[in-house]
């Protein structure tokens, strides 16, 4: 099982918003410490958490999700439900256009079937790395490219060459929605470099890391998280320090969304 930050980073939500739906009976934790009050949750519970973010990303209130998920309303219901909101949609306002959009899209899938992609997590052991990096607290998570470029600039003025593909480390317990703790990196030689007051030079340690590679744009990386976090689980390890995801191949020149490599990293160890 997992702690409510480790959950709340696996799964991208944040911690106050897993404690509101735990109070109003949306999203129960599987366990809570009797002495400590620390709320346990599993992988299994991220089936539900997934309906509940994709049933108010398409406008429902949280009582109205309720309702879906506990009432074991039939499909031809929900199809109902859905219809109603559309035709709710289709009276507002042009700014509501992308979330009709949404909604007409989510009733095309419910004639098919749901096909999720396959990955393969894997246990290995990185290698300690020299690196160049600059830490720093950013508004967004989409704002890290900013923070990469800045490092990426330094580099250049003093003709570094990177050893290897940039990285992010995330150091907050849950995931943010904003003033997100990061850290961006890249591999360097030794002694290349002379640090300043923001590009520092420091050694990543060695670890096990469970691994997995994703391709694809970087919103669509939840289901290759939620991979991790089931293999952690059912393989009975624990996270021990910041996850990192490594760009091997990223926004570039003629480089498309869909064609972007990330390998996530989270250090683990034996329960």
């Amino acid at each position: 099982m997992f702690k409510i930050g480790e959950f709340s980073k696996l799964s991208r939500i944040p911690i106050k918003t897993l404690r509101y739906y735990h109070q109003i009976g949306l999203l129960e934790p599987e366990q809570i410490d009797d002495f400590t009050g620390y709320r346990f949750y599993t992988a299994v519970q991220l089936i539900r958490l997934n309906r509940i973010l994709a049933l108010k990303d398409l406008g429902f209130k949280l009582e109205q999700i309720a309702q879906v998920l506990d009432d074991d309303l039939s499909a031809e219901q929900v199809r109902g439900m859905l219809r109603l909101r559309e035709a709710e949609i289709e009276r507002e306002i042009a700014a509501e256009q992308a979330r009709l959009t949404r909604i007409q899209t989510r009733l095309q899938q419910f004639t098919q079937e749901a096909a999720m992609p396959t990955y393969d997590v894997v246990l290995k052991t990185v290698e300690p790395i020299h690196v160049a990096s600059i830490r720093d607290v950013i508004g967004k998570y989409d704002q890290m490219g900013q923070l990469l470029g800045e490092l990426f600039d330094v580099l250049a003025q003093n003709r570094v060459r990177p050893m290897g593909p940039p990285m992010a480390i995330y150091f907050d317990e849950g995931y943010q929605e904003v003033n997100v703790d990061i850290e961006t990196a890249v591999p360097v030689a030794n002694a290349q470099l002379q640090e300043n007051g923001r590009v520092k030079l420091h050694h990543l340690p060695a670890f096990e890391v469970a691994s997995v590679l994703y391709q694809g744009p970087y919103t669509h990386m939840s289901p290759a998280y939620q991979a991790i976090m089931e293999w952690i689980s059912d393989n009975n390890y624990q996270i021990i320090g910041p996850n990192r995801d490594i760009y091997l191949r990223a926004p570039g020149l003629n480089v498309k969304p869909e064609e972007y490599v990330t390998e996530i990293q989270f250090p683990v160890a034996k329960r």
